[in-house]
Order: C-alpha cells, then sequence, then structure tokens
C-alpha cells in the first residue's frame, strides 16, 4: 500500500487447560504458554507497531502472592521489548536456581509470568498519544480477586461523549476522555454490580466473608457482566479481558465489524484477531478455528468450561471490508482467494484502459500488500489474451501460416517487477512527516525494461487513498521509465468517506476521492451542493446519533465513479510529467462479488453499519467546511 494507514490493533489470549507439569512434561517447557503467546503476537505485528503489552495470571495463588504480571512497552520494537523484559527475569532465576528453575511447581510459586492465562495486545495508536499510559493491557486493580479486571482491545467507539456521561452519572470520575478507559471502567462498573449482588446474597445466607469470595468466583455471571456493559456501545470491536480470580473472555460487536478467531481442544483455548497465525502457532488446521460470532462472546471459566455465548444480539452483519483488502495477513486462505479475485475482477477495465494492447502494457504491482492482486490481475489478463487468441485462430478459418499461427500464439502478458520499496527510508519518514523532499524515494524502479514512448505501464496497488506517495513519488519515479502511459490500478473502490471503527480515516479533506468532487463542483459552478450539505448537517449536529442522516453523500451524486476517477488522475500527476497518468478503481459491486461475507463499505459508499457513524461522517465535513483539523470523534 502506497498511503500509510494507522490502523486496526490486534489481540491474542491462552487459557492453558492442565497444569504446568503438562506441559513441561509433553513439551519439555512450562513456558509453553508465554512462547505461543510471543509467537501469536509476532505473526501479528502488522495489526501493532507503536506499542505492546503483555499479561500473565496464575490461577489459586495463596494471598500474599502476586498473581498477575504485566509487562508494556511503546518502544520501537514493542514486541522485543515486552519478551525481553518477561525473559530477563526468568534467565536471572535460571542463572540463580539451576536446579529448580525447570520445575513447573517452583517455578509458578516464585517466577513472574508462570502461569495459566496470558493476553496480549498490540497497538497502533489512532487516537491518543503514543505513551505507555495508552498501551494495553490496561488493567483495574482491586484486593478482591473477582473484582480485578484486565482488558485489551481492537475497538473503536463513536459515542464516548455519551458513556462518559454514564459513567459521571453514576458518580465516577473517570481519569481520561477515551474510549480505552468508558470501556474498562463500563466493565468495571458491571462487574462490581455483579460482585455485591452476589456478595449481599451469599451473606444473607449465613455464610463468612472469606467463605464468600469463591463463592463468588464460582458463580459470578460473566455473560450478564458483558451484556450490561457493552449495551449503549457503537462501534466496532474485538475486546478480550479477564478477571483476578481466572475467568477470561473475548467479545465481539454485533455487527462483525472486528475481527476474532477461536481454537480450543483439552489443552488450550486460543483468541487471536486473525486465524492463520493460529494455525502456525498450533499447527492445526483452518476448519478446526472458528470465527466468534457477532454479538458473541468466548467464556473461558476459571475451572476450564469452553462456551460461546450471546452477549448483545446480532445485527446484519457489516465486517470490515478493508480487512479483507489489506490490514489482515494475506496468508489467510479466504483472504487469498478474495484479494486474486478482486485483481481479476479488474481486467476488463484495465483493458480498456491501454485499449487491449496487450502486446506494448508492461504490468506490475506496487510492493507488497498489492502482490496478491496482482496475480489475480494476470490471471485476469491471461484468460482474457488466451480467447481472443482463440477467437483470432478461429478467424482464420483453416486458413493459416506457421508464421501467422506463431504470431498469435506467442503474444504474451509482459510481467515484471518494476517498483522497489526501500522500507528503510519508510520507516525513516514515517517518524518525520515533514520530510517531503525525500518521500520521492520511498521507493526505485527497474531501468531498461519498459520501451520508450510506446509501451503503456499497469501497475496495482491495493488501495488509493489520500494519494500523496503516489503524487510525490510513484509516479514521477515510473516516469522517469518514460512510458507512453501509466495506469495506476487500485484493487479498492474510491475511499470516499471516513471511517470511525479502529482506521485511521477521520478528515475528509485527507481523501483524494473527497478533494476530487469538490473540485468538480467547484468547476462546474456548483459550489450551492457543497454549501447545502454543510447547512444540512450543521442542522442535525445536535441530534441524538439515532436521528442523523449521512448528508455527505450529496457531494459525490453529481457524478459518475468515471468521472471521479478521471480527477483524481489529474489531481495525482505531478506538474512535470510526460506520460498520460489514468486511474483504475474498483468498483463497490465487484467488491461484493469478491469478498461476499465482508459487506461492511461504509469507506467507499458512507453506509455506515452503526448510527454513530452517521454523526461522525457529518462532523467530519463540518470540520472541513470551517477548516477544523480536529478529529470527528
Amino acid at each position: 500500500m502506497s498511503d500509510q494507514l494507522k490502523h486496526e490493533c490486534g489481540i491474542a489470549m491462552i487459557r492453558l487447560l492442565k497444569p504446568l507439569e503438562y506441559y513441561q512434561e509433553k513439551y519439555g517447557s512450562w513456558r509453553y504458554g508465554i512462547q505461543k503467546l510471543y509467537l501469536l503476537m509476532e505473526k501479528q505485528h502488522n495489526r501493532g507497531q507503536e506499542g505492546a503489552g503483555a499479561v500473565g495470571l496464575k490461577l489459586d495463588m495463596p494471598p500474599g502472592n502476586k498473581y498477575i504480571h504485566r509487562e508494556r512497552s511503546c518502544s520501537d520494537q514493542p514486541i522485543k521489548d515486552v519478551f525481553d523484559g518477561v525473559y530477563k527475569e526468568l534467565a536471572a532465576a535460571e542463572a540463580k536456581y539451576p536446579d529448580k528453575f525447570n520445575d513447573p511447581v517452583w517455578a509458578k510459586a516464585n517466577l513472574p509470568f508462570a502461569g495459566e492465562v496470558y493476553l496480549g495486545h498490540l497497538r497502533y495508536g489512532t487516537f491518543g498519544r503514543n505513551s505507555i499510559d495508552f498501551v494495553h493491557p490496561v488493567m483495574r486493580e482491586n484486593n478482591w480477586k473477582s473484582r480485578n479486571l484486565v482488558l485489551a482491545g481492537n475497538f473503536n467507539l463513536t459515542n464516548v461523549d455519551e458513556l462518559f456521561d454514564l459513567l459521571v452519572g453514576l458518580g465516577q470520575h473517570p481519569k481520561n476522555y477515551t474510549d480505552t478507559v468508558t470501556i474498562l471502567e463500563k466493565v468495571g462498573h458491571y462487574l462490581d454490580e455483579e460482585n455485591q449482588m452476589l456478595f449481599r446474597q451469599y451473606k444473607n445466607d449465613g455464610l463468612s466473608n472469606q467463605e464468600i469470595s469463591p463463592q463468588i468466583e464460582k458463580n459470578i455471571d460473566i455473560q450478564k457482566v458483558l451484556s450490561g456493559a457493552s449495551r449503549d456501545w457503537d462501534g466496532g470491536y474485538a475486546i478480550a479481558g479477564m478477571f483476578g480470580h481466572g475467568d477470561s473472555f473475548v467479545m465481539r460487536d454485533p455487527w462483525g465489524i472486528r475481527p476474532a478467531f477461536y481454537y480450543h481442544d483439552d489443552e488450550i483455548v486460543v483468541v487471536a484477531s486473525e486465524r492463520p497465525v493460529i494455525q502456525t502457532a498450533l499447527n492445526v488446521r483452518a476448519n478446526s478455528i472458528k470465527e466468534i460470532a457477532p454479538g458473541n462472546a468466548v467464556i473461558v471459566r476459571k475451572n476450564g468450561d469452553v462456551a460461546e455465548v450471546p452477549v448483545r444480539v446480532a445485527q446484519k452483519r457489516r465486517s470490515c471490508s478493508f480487512e479483507r483488502i489489506y490490514f489482515s495477513r494475506g496468508s489467510d486462505r479466504d483472504i487469498y482467494k478474495e484479494r486474486k479475485r478482486l485483481g481479476q475482477l479488474l481486467t476488463p477495465a484495465i483493458l480498456d484502459s491501454v485499449d487491449h494492447d496487450i502486446k506494448n502494457t508492461v504490468f506490475s504491482f506496487i510492493p507488497n500488500t498489492a502482490e496478491t492482486a496482482f496475480y489475480g490481475m494476470m490471471e485476469g489478463v491471461r484468460h482474457h489474451l488466451m480467447e481472443q487468441k482463440k477467437q483470432q485462430i478461429h478467424d482464420l478459418n483453416g486458413s493459416w501460416t506457421e508464421e501467422k499461427l506463431q504470431e498469435i500464439i506467442s503474444v504474451e502478458p509482459r510481467v515484471e517487477k518494476i517498483a522497489i520499496k526501500d522500507a528503510k527510508m519508510r520507516t525513516f519518514i514515517s517518524n518525520d512527516e515533514g520530510r517531503d523532499d525525500l518521500v520521492g524515494h520511498v521507493y526505485d524502479v527497474t531501468y531498461g525494461i519498459v520501451k520508450n514512448q510506446e509501451d503503456n505501464l499497469v501497475v496495482i496497488d491495493d488501495s488509493i487513498v489520500r494519494g500523496t506517495t503516489l503524487k510525490q513519488s510513484i509516479l514521477r519515479i515510473l516516469d522517469r521509465l518514460h512510458p507512453k502511459k501509466i495506469v495506476i490500478v487500485s484493487s479498492a473502490p474510491q475511499i470516499r468517506y471516513p471511517d470511525c471503527y479502529g482506521i485511521d480515516m477521520t478528515r475528509m479533506g485527507e481523501f483524494i476521492a473527497f478533494n476530487a468532487a469538490i473540485a468538480m463542483l467547484k468547476e462546474r459552478g456548483l459550489e450551492a451542493v457543497i454549501d447545502e450539505t454543510y447547512k444540512k448537517c450543521k442542522a442535525q449536529e445536535n441530534l441524538p446519533k439515532e436521528e442523523v442522516v449521512n448528508f455527505v453523500k450529496e457531494i459525490y451524486k453529481p457524478f459518475t465513479a468515471e468521472e471521479i476517477s478521471d480527477k483524481i488522475a489529474v489531481l495525482l500527476t505531478p506538474e512535470v510529467m510526460d506520460a498520460e497518468v489514468r486511474i483504475v478503481y474498483q468498483t463497490v459491486e465487484n467488491l461484493h462479488v469478491a469478498c461476499p461475507e465482508h459487506t461492511g463499505d461504509w469507506y467507499f459508499t458512507g453506509n455506515y453499519p452503526t448510527p454513530g457513524g452517521n454523526k461522525v461522517v457529518n462532523t467530519s465535513f463540518i470540520n472541513y467546511c470551517e477548516g477544523n483539523d480536529r478529529r470527528a470523534y
């Protein structure tokens, strides 16, 4: 992807269902759980590079012994930093107590992270400073184990203001105005209420305080706690947590916006944001891994019972399609097929853009996430070429010569690796956004392949959001190869609307499709559309989110998708450019053909799954019109 986006976080949870002695005997180490947690997190590093954290919990520890351990980091290499911290203490203990270190009973009693429940998190910060305070897992501590709460999640809520006011109305004093604090305190509040209700019940039954605590731990209604806490949440989320006494859970939003998968057998329960990382970490088949259904939670009780139960009423499924196009690992079986299909479905539009001149066209891709779509695109081109050859041979009507036949069958698509990404320079630039002059050198190209002023150059990317890197780097460098025409292909449709469920796309003015529509409205004397849309958005600024309508759609109504694509090409073409530039986008219809189970397309259509989405897009447009650069939620 040429435009770098901060996006969703990643979660990993492990519950060992056997005593540590079992793993020492079978796998040669009581550290089996923490080793698997590291692998799950490392395999999801694509989901978070600004922070990482891990928590280990020990079951049935006697009073006076620490039973929850946490390591967090927001360094440049947070996963490494976290596990360096974990293993530093373990290495010191091994050096000091070599005869005892491999005894799992001794390790559990004396060493950190020698437990049965683990929770890991990888952070991409779409809101808040990049400080350790914002790194998950977060904790709500209490001297009663069943009131201790640890949370980590991949989430974004649109109605933090409402939820914050609800907490204040309860008499609380939240320490931060963020969805992390809001979720932690909402779950914590309902957890406290459940504890208090059970305490009164058992107290009335005549039990002593010491007798009551284990009864609460055994009978706490986790489903009820999660259902009550999440009742007013508007947004996308996959939230994992654990209670101090040993129960753990992962819950998913009722629209299925954010992903979550789990696997369990008689040894282990594993939950992660992506299916293939579980396959890799445990060496299990894809069909043994389940997706947590929208609105459901997987609950693992302290005694090892595992159940998937509803905590919210499932809504019409609107799973994020951008997960499939870009964010998730392409090694997932279904995602790989879908990305290939996205490329394949673009074939007719691509061939039209080069006047079907395959012989004089070089095909390539922007590294690295567009590679799979490129394979699909080339399958489509080869299929078209095969049909064309068959027709040409048929048209010869038997009057063919060896030379003519050779001429027909020798035509093959020209596939080359044209763009080469300088990963080190990308990392450097991403830490200093002001160095625009260096952006032009993020990519390099392969010289001597394209025929000067004769060849077309078709290059596919997974999406075009802002177009900054295209204009400042890619197009300029590709033009050095002197092609006749450059066609940039996006396997995703035009991104027209902001996201509010975990992806850092909140400002209307950053979208090249929006800027193209605004420019055409002004060129055609339709500024009144902008003014009227602003007035309509402003008029519903203080309405409840359930009553808000997405009026920003009216900005795009006067134009076809092709007109907007053509204007995008004009806006992205550098001033000094010899080659003609064309932009080809995926259609929304073909997106749904390729990804039929993931219909969350609000970035492209403005059809938000939750009421809060409409409020966010209108606020974003108001901010744009008023010259306000703040976030829309």
